[in-house]
């Protein structure tokens, strides 16, 4: 069985072909600049050359169909023809109030993801696109929906609701949904089996550090506090976004400025963060060579983001009460030691101890590192995220009828014996 995952941005498509029985990646890859021009596939299969084409994909629908010839090619393909695809996964970024978990796309379900997409304007519309686009290119598979959202819906409502007024959530949905879901409930899973402990007896703090970063408050196995909310813009200092802030300063530099509310999203989300604060990079290898060549505003943008992780850690720990461990994962997670390491200075008074020299020989996306000391009380862990063997995973479950929400499934990767490959 072969699952295909797809994973469609407003300008990308990422995918992912894996083969369920041997549990291993056959294929993936991803379609860049999709809708603005000069687009090109990237495509990788383990045991070959990396393969590139310049192919121009005006929509997702001729994107997804790339994806296809190529998947098919007789030279760069591994498959003879679609018919050895048995699904397709979806990643939605939002899917509001209605989906607590993966479901079976019909014609209600896209309809459903259709009617909150005003809830994530610039990340819906582009998934929606990729849903219609696959079902023309593979209408006789089943197709399921994956839900960054649906991790979080199990959030008490005095940590969703926000005080503003009653009306705005009951007309309009307005509330905290977090994102980032498959990533947290992955790692939250691997870091329960290192810990020795079954997910409900877990506390967690998860932190995924990518260009987009999101926290989450994991009490007894589930999601009860997270920190992008409404949209992916709330929370931590991200590559461009600006995570919490003053409300009243967009309000001040639409008049100071004289902006329209669009430009001013497209500054709070595209322009700020870290590159908002360095003026030119977003890449945080960028920013940490900076800091070694002196650059000020380089350091800046390290002590603001380092600092603003500690405060979430600090946060979380008062929520949770007893804390087991601090999970970091995503590229920056998992890879920048400097920042985990400024962002876990002198937490010892709530029994987090670093083994410095262990975090600073972690700097890996295929291993599960501990990075804490041996006496440390609360434990600090590094573990590669797999989003998309979340959705394989559920995918297959909702074929074969086992699956439920994520405290009764038994994932893979839930099993002491599971080897990441």
């Amino acid at each position: 069985m072969d699952i295909l995952a797809l994973n469609c941005g407003s300008s990308s498509v990422k995918y992912q072909l894996y083969d369920w029985e041997k549990k291993e990646v056959i294929a993936k890859g991803m379609v860049e600049r999709v809708t603005i021009g000069d687009s090109f596939i990237v495509h990788e299969v383990p045991g070959r050359e990396t393969y590139r084409e310049e192919y121009e994909c005006p929509d997702h629908k001729v994107a997804i169909h790339l994806i296809v010839k190529i998947l098919t090619d007789p030279e760069y393909g591994v498959l003879e023809d679609m018919s050895g695809i048995s699904a397709v996964g979806h990643r939605v970024v939002h899917g509001g109030e209605k989906f607590t978990r993966s479901v079976l796309i019909d014609d209600a379900v896209l309809e459903a993801i259709k009617e909150v997409q005003h809830l994530a304007p610039l990340h819906n519309p582009p998934n929606i696109a990729g849903i219609e686009a696959a079902q023309a290119n593979l209408p006789d598979v089943p197709h399921v929906a994956i839900f960054d959202t649906a991790f979080h819906q199990t959030m008490p409502e005095h940590a969703y609701m926000y005080p503003l007024p009653h009306e705005w959530y009951e007309k309009y949905g307005v509330r905290r949904y977090g994102f980032h879901g498959t990533s947290h409930l992955y790692v939250s899973k691997r870091a329960a089996v290192l810990l020795g402990k079954e997910p409900k007896d877990c506390n967690l703090i998860t932190m995924h550090i990518g260009n987009g970063v999101s926290h989450t408050a994991i009490k007894g196995g589930i999601s009860v506090d997270t920190s992008m909310g409404l949209t992916p813009l709330e929370g931590a200092v991200m590559g461009t976004r600006c995570g919490d802030i003053d409300p009243a300063i967009p309000l001040f530099i639409q008049q100071v400025e004289n902006l329209g509310p669009k430009e001013v999203d497209t500054i709070l989300n595209k322009k700020s963060g870290i590159l908002g604060i360095t003026g030119q990079y977003t890449d945080r290898r960028d920013v940490l060579e900076g800091v070694e060549n002196g650059d000020e505003r380089c350091k800046l943008a390290l002590e603001i983001e380092a600092y603003r992780l500690k405060k979430y850690i600090g946060a979380y720990c008062a929520v949770l009460g007893r804390l087991d461990a601090v999970v970091f994962t995503a590229g920056v997670g998992e890879m920048a030691w400097k920042i985990r390491e400024k962002a876990l200075e002198d937490l010892e008074h709530i029994g987090i101890k670093l083994d410095r020299e262990k975090n600073r020989n972690t700097m890996t996306r295929k291993k599960e590192s501990v990075i804490s000391t041996p006496d440390s009380p609360v434990k600090v862990f590094v573990i590669p995220t797999d989003e998309e063997l979340v959705f394989t995973e559920d995918v297959v479950a909702i074929l074969e009828e086992t699956y439920t929400d994520h405290m009764n499934f038994t994932y893979s990767f839930s099993s002491k014996d599971f080897q990441r490959k």
